[in-house]
């Protein structure tokens, strides 16, 4: 999948573990996009700086050369209160920090540590916690006029067919590793059609990172970047619930799989842009 080898997600952040002295243990958390290289490190507390940051990335750079995985040029990091100390860290090593959500193999593995290894460790904090406060969205801006296109509709493929979309015809691509699901299970998307200018609309998407489509009240949403949110279109009422059922299905059945396309036209075989997106939970 285009992409998915060589750029790195991470995750620098305290979890659910505290320490001889009662305080929360950090942990540094790196795979690739398809999840073939993973690297994981605890933190002291009072160790948490970009330092102990830059170290810790020179050494998961010279495991990832021993076990032979691609060299990462790109960062993406979602969490913006650690923004600034990975993007310390990030650049003497000449890698890009990129703020961006699309983070997925790091998610589901971030869930599965939540699941099954973190409540077997010594330290873990049991029982009910106090949920973390709710960020507060920021209200959707409009696609630029440049780039709104002529006109847009939704669509949907069956999980199967997105096996090969590494072959299809694209300029544009954010492709990611498909989730275990049932090959007929429907995956919803929106496609963005411009006569004159799709090849921009698909470069202006791809520096974006889109992560997913919602439906929030009547409208339309794209989530991108880490918290950015664009009004792609506004909906009739029947639309909205139509658009709501099929993106739960898709999280049900599908793995919350998404897809955002951008063609010249509804007939066009080619893409100017195609991305896959996934709905997962925000950890």
């Amino acid at each position: 999948m285009s992409g998915a080898s060589d750029i790195w997600e991470l995750d620098y952040f305290s979890r659910p573990l505290l320490d001889e002295e009662g305080k929360k243990r950090w942990e540094l958390l790196i795979s690739n996009g398809d999840g073939s290289f993973r690297w994981q490190r605890f933190c002291p507390a009072s160790s948490v700086n970009s330092v102990w940051l830059k170290q810790a990335l020179a050494d998961a750079l010279s495991q990832a050369s021993e076990d032979g995985a691609a060299t990462p040029r790109r960062l993406r990091c979602w969490r913006s209160s650690m923004r600034t100390m990975v993007q310390r860290a990030a650049e003497p090593m000449g890698l890009e920090m990129v703020p961006s959500r699309r983070c997925y193999a790091l998610v589901e593995w971030l869930m599965e540590r939540q699941a099954e290894v973190y409540p077997a460790m010594d330290g873990h904090m049991s029982g009910p916690l106090a949920p973390p406060p709710s960020p507060l969205q920021p209200p959707a801006v409009p696609l630029p006029e440049a780039v709104r296109g002529d006109s847009w509709g939704w669509a949907s493929l069956p999980a199967a067919s997105l096996v090969d979309a590494g072959e299809w015809p694209m300029d544009f691509s954010g492709l990611v590793p498909l989730p275990a699901c049932d090959g007929t299970a429907m995956v919803p998307g929106v496609r963005l059609f411009s006569s004159s200018r799709a090849l921009a609309l698909a470069g202006w998407l791809s520096g974006l990172e889109p992560v997913r489509l919602e439906v929030s009240g009547r409208q339309l949403v794209l989530e991108a970047g880490m918290e950015d949110r664009w009004l792609v279109s506004d909906l009739k009422g029947d639309e909205a619930s139509s658009a709501v059922q099929a993106l739960e299905t898709a999280r049900q059945q599908a793995g919350g799989l998404q897809f955002l396309a951008v063609q010249s036209d509804a007939d066009a075989e080619a893409f100017a842009g195609f991305w896959l997106l996934r709905d997962l939970p925000d950890v």
